[in-house]
């Protein structure tokens, strides 16, 4: 058995610190793709050290891999970093070696944020499932584009009971940005006892209310959210204090409740006054194993 391998046992029994010790070692006995790569994808995964990682994967580059794997690390490390450019050049060689769902979606974030969006859009409807989060990514860069039917069509087609489903408050803020306001008044009222209650959601769905003139149901939401608050700001006070939670800490923690009952109470006013509470929408990057000789991915080792 050789070095890699050996590396390889150890990671899958969760001896990362002895499985890390051992990918350096073969990377000093041999510093060759599989070599470089696989401690790139622990420095970078494991170790959560991307600059490490960052300069053994260019030197696998360097050696031209027939691989897909570098190249889709390299991208997800620049999709880190917020280098779009370069990241969104990475994926798309690693998808021309071999096609990827993971690489496709990093490829969609990476087009995003280049303001790319129809191919942000393309991409990420080649990673989606029926009904999750990817399809969520492609849905708002439709609406994005004013593709606006299009976007409405594989909103309506989101099904709850899917395994990958992204959840109500989620299809419902869709609708909110489609301006469909009774669709998405619906969806929040399935998430309503599902969800913890915070103010930007509950302001998206007061604000679909608003357009819909329902102000029995505002003021009905408004009040559980604050008796909600009211509840946590009592026992935040009411809990004791450790070392691992100080004065300070629930002091801050009782603020920050406070703010929130804040929110709700003058969420009315602002949105009455014209504020339009805005979608948080930030697509996040994806990963995989890239461990050349992983036998639980059933990943050959490197070959020419």
């Amino acid at each position: 058995m050789n070095t890699n391998q050996k590396a390889l046992e150890l990671f899958e029994q969760n001896e990362y610190e002895k499985a890390l010790e051992l990918f350096r070692h073969a990377a000093k006995e041999s510093r060759n793709i599989q070599s470089l790569n696989n401690l790139a994808w622990m420095y970078s995964y494991e170790v959560e050290d991307d600059n490490k990682a960052l300069v053994l994967v260019k030197e696998v580059i360097q050696m031209q891999p027939l691989s897909y794997f570098p190249y889709s690390l390299l991208g997800e490390i620049y999709l880190r970093q917020k280098k779009w450019k370069l990241s969104s050049d990475a994926l798309s060689k690693s998808i021309s070696i071999q096609p990827s769902k993971e690489a496709y979606q990093n490829l969609a974030v990476a087009k995003y944020y280049l303001e790319e969006l129809e191919e942000a859009s393309v991409n990420f409807l080649r990673a989606a499932g029926n009904s999750d989060v990817v399809m969520f990514y492609h849905v708002k860069c439709l609406i994005e584009l004013e593709k606006k039917s299009e976007a409405k069509e594989k909103l309506d087609a989101f099904y709850e009971e899917a395994d990958d489903f992204i959840g109500e408050v989620a299809v419902a803020d869709l609708y909110v940005e489609l301006g469909c306001f009774n669709e998405a008044i619906q969806w929040f009222e399935k998430g309503w006892k599902e969800y913890w209650k915070t103010p930007d959601w509950i302001s998206r769905f007061v604000y679909a209310l608003f357009q819909t003139e329902d102000i029995t149901r505002i003021n009905e939401v408004i009040e559980e959210s604050i008796l909600q608050k009211d509840e946590e700001i009592k026992s935040a006070h009411e809990e004791e204090c450790d070392e691992n939670w100080t004065e300070s800490d629930k002091e801050e923690h009782i603020n920050q409740l406070l703010e929130e009952k804040n929110e709700y109470e003058y969420m009315v006013d602002r949105i009455s006054s014209g504020h339009i509470p805005l979608i948080e929408f930030e697509p996040e990057i994806t990963g995989a194993c890239y461990l050349f000789g992983c036998k639980r991915h059933n990943h050959p080792d490197y070959q020419e």
